[in-house]
């Protein structure tokens, strides 16, 4: 067995006695702390951040980090960015449960997928509705395209002036390599079952026809996001349309525009927060590695050095398919 083998090897046996060790120190340590499995096997902890006055109720914390996309569950080195699947599992958790008087989500994201935005979406309106939970959106340092869409039905929305949020609107993005391909003598074959079932194809330049076909899909989304806003922030749709041409916004021109309510921190809007539903402990869910997620991981994962190659890889296969997007892009 080569050198770098061996040496993976020692790297697998060393994580998981770190992992085995970390566990049983959390469970000791944070009392207080419980471990939730959710239907999908994703694991986070529960930890108080701020223990309340009124005993009985707590307000949950939630983030989402990063591009809103499914890019599934990467395993051991997944837990720092944003994991789809979990966070629609924290909101469902938080907003079935009883004891939660009120969900604040904190965002910082460019945006991202059109369909993973209106999960998130989808999910908020249901905890407001089905189970009578205030949500109330902090903004971090981005909120943009889709991180505005996710904060739209939120009671309130609190932006610091320095926030980058708005980009209201919809892209789709292909790289068309056509012209280089035929300087380097390269030519592509396609069989096609319709004229457009490579619409978008990086190997040839694209149609009028095309256009409009690709255009009447980014209308629709594009639709929906300013419906999404008007009825959110209570207002009309063509005052929406107004503000909503892709231009980014920080929080303080946002404020004036009506597309947050208060300028403030995490921490400001804790107290928001606390003013409506009680003075109650203030838990926060955070993804953390454990046992389940180390060995969720495939054995060729750990024993591969090459975790650059492997992530460059799955962001080409991800940039070959053109997707529609809420996100901002600089």
């Amino acid at each position: 067995m080569s050198r770098k083998r061996w040496l993976a090897l020692i790297a697998v046996a060393m994580l998981l006695v770190v992992s085995l060790v970390v566990n049983a120190a959390t469970s000791t340590f944070f009392s207080n702390a419980n471990s939730i499995f959710d239907t999908m096997g994703q694991e986070w902890a529960e930890q108080i951040i701020e223990s309340g006055e009124e005993f009985g109720g707590s307000i949950v914390v939630l983030e989402i980090n990063g591009a809103i996309q499914d890019t599934g569950d990467g395993g051991l080195f997944a837990t720092t960015g944003y994991r789809h699947q979990m966070f629609l599992s924290q909101i469902e958790h938080a907003a079935e449960n009883p004891t939660v008087e009120g969900i604040i989500i904190r965002v910082n994201t460019p945006g991202g997928g059109v369909v993973e935005s209106a999960e998130i979406y989808e999910k908020i309106v249901q905890a407001q509705t089905e189970y009578d939970k205030p949500i109330f959106v902090s903004m971090g340092s981005m909120a943009a395209s889709g991180g505005y869409y996710i904060a739209a039905p939120a009671d309130k929305i609190v932006a610091s002036p320095q926030t980058i949020t708005g980009s209201i609107g919809v892209i789709m993005e292909s790289i068309n390599v056509a012209e280089l391909a035929e300087n380097y003598g390269v030519k592509v074959n396609t069989i096609k079952s319709g004229p457009y079932k490579d619409i978008m194809s990086s190997t040839r330049e694209m149609t009028d026809e095309d256009r409009v076909i690709l255009q009447s899909l980014i209308d629709e989304s594009y639709d929906e996001f300013v419906r999404i806003i008007s009825e959110g922030r209570n207002m009309p749709e063509a005052d929406v349309r107004t503000i909503a041409d892709g231009r980014i916004y920080s929080g303080k021109q946002a404020l004036e525009l009506n597309l947050v309510d208060e300028l403030g921190s995490l921490d400001d809007t804790i107290v928001m927060m606390k003013e409506l539903v009680g003075n109650v402990d203030v838990i926060k869910y955070e993804p953390h590695i454990g046992l389940p997620s180390f060995l969720s991981m495939s054995m060729k994962q750990l024993l591969s050095g090459d975790h650059e190659l492997a992530s460059l890889e799955r962001m080409l296969s991800t940039h070959r398919s053109p997707t529609l997007k809420y996100m901002y892009t600089d």
